[in-house]
């Protein structure tokens, strides 16, 4: 799986998790509902700026953001 997709993907589940919509998300991480959105889809390259304003926003250090199974077997080069 992308990279792209496992990142937009676990922001979703953490999101879910805690019971936000897209909207509270991006307006706790100063970002635009769409923006999320795109980026839950794996249609963004987020930056690390912006994952950690997410994570932040979600209560979740970025080690803890990072420490999820889908990142597990991530190495370089795989798709």
């Amino acid at each position: 799986m992308d990279v792209k997709l496992k990142i937009g993907q676990r922001i979703k589940n953490l999101r879910e998790k805690s019971s936000i919509s897209q909207k509270d998300l991006a307006y706790a991480a100063d970002l635009d509902r769409s923006y999320i959105a795109s980026i839950e889809n794996g249609q963004r390259n987020v930056s690390i700026v912006n994952i950690e304003k997410i994570a932040t926003a979600l209560n979740v250090t970025l080690k803890d953001f990072f420490n999820d199974a889908e990142f597990d077997n991530y190495s370089r080069g795989s798709k």
